[in-house]
């Protein structure tokens, strides 16, 4: 909750002071730093987070990224920054190159609000092509806000974000892929579901067919299950509120003493020579104590 909080100040920071900001470096100490910060990491401290970092590539001395996060004096993530107004995917070859000059499992590629987290996934030491985590900072989702905090300072742990990095990274792509072919369908994708429920022969006519109606059943059972959702919240809603509205059971507030059962017992005992038990009843009120011949 903290951790969310504290994005939350940093998004609001970041749209307000935007309009403000010029360069590169005023992006990197307004919306940057403070970010590595409340991951945990001290930014005023050279052994913790290192700025312009040397990278050198062979021959070529003197390559510096803006900033490298140091854990037991090891490089752990390298940060390369832009300014907020510059798409960041032009820049990914610059950090392609320095990435397999250090040590580091991760490169974060920043304009201070869109973050773009990279790894080795596919060959060690070489950075992916594409990243396994992308958000834009002043639009951040819960499971986003979750998968960050796995970098904080306190939760740090190399294998396990690697691990983890593998499902977002192919996931993200799936999902990107999905999201295509709902919006237009590929060859491939409506042959898919057509050689399944026709039996004729896939012509160009028939397959154009299909390419409307598989578009319009992924919306409708979308659609579907979308209101389906809607419609077990609201009753789940519904429910709690008469639950509120009814009124509270009344507590009796009679204690039958037992003074008082001792005498209906002694009753219970004297007529029950000529009278069935079951017809011997006691009430009690917060007055009177009395019995009952059926």
């Amino acid at each position: 909750m903290e951790l969310q909080n504290q994005l939350k100040t940093l998004a609001e920071k970041v749209v307000n002071l935007k309009g403000q900001i010029d360069t590169e470096e005023s992006t990197k100490h307004a919306f940057v730093l403070p970010f590595i910060n409340l991951l945990g990491y001290d930014t005023f401290n050279p052994t913790e987070v290192v700025p312009e970092f040397t990278a050198d590539l062979g021959l070529k001395k003197g390559e510096k990224v803006d900033y490298a996060i140091f854990q037991n004096g090891e490089p752990i993530i390298i940060v390369e920054c832009k300014n907020w107004k510059e798409k960041l995917n032009p820049h990914n070859s610059q950090l392609f190159r320095y990435f397999h000059t250090t040590k580091t499992r991760f490169a974060l590629l920043t304009n201070g609000i869109e973050y773009q987290f990279y790894a080795d996934l596919e060959a060690v030491n070489k950075m992916d092509e594409k990243p396994f985590l992308e958000f834009d900072i002043t639009q951040l989702k819960e499971n986003v806000i979750n998968e960050i905090g796995k970098f904080h300072k306190s939760n740090f742990n190399v294998d396990e974000i690697v691990d983890n990095a593998s499902s977002l990274k192919y996931t993200k792509e799936l999902k990107k892929m999905i999201s295509e072919e709902l919006q237009t369908p590929s060859y491939n994708f409506v042959r898919l579901f057509a050689s399944r429920v026709y039996t004729g022969r896939l012509t160009e006519k028939v397959m154009g067919e299909f390419t409307d109606l598989v578009s319009k059943a992924f919306a409708q059972t979308i659609g579907e299950k979308v209101n389906d959702r809607l419609n077990a919240a609201l009753d789940k809603e519904s429910e709690k509120q008469q639950e509120e509205h009814k009124e509270p059971e009344k507590i009796s507030k009679v204690t039958t003493s037992e003074e008082e059962m001792d005498g209906y017992r002694i009753v219970v005992a004297i007529l029950r020579r000529k009278l069935p038990v079951n017809r011997i009843v006691h009430r009690d009120n917060a007055i009177l104590f009395w019995y009952l011949v059926g």
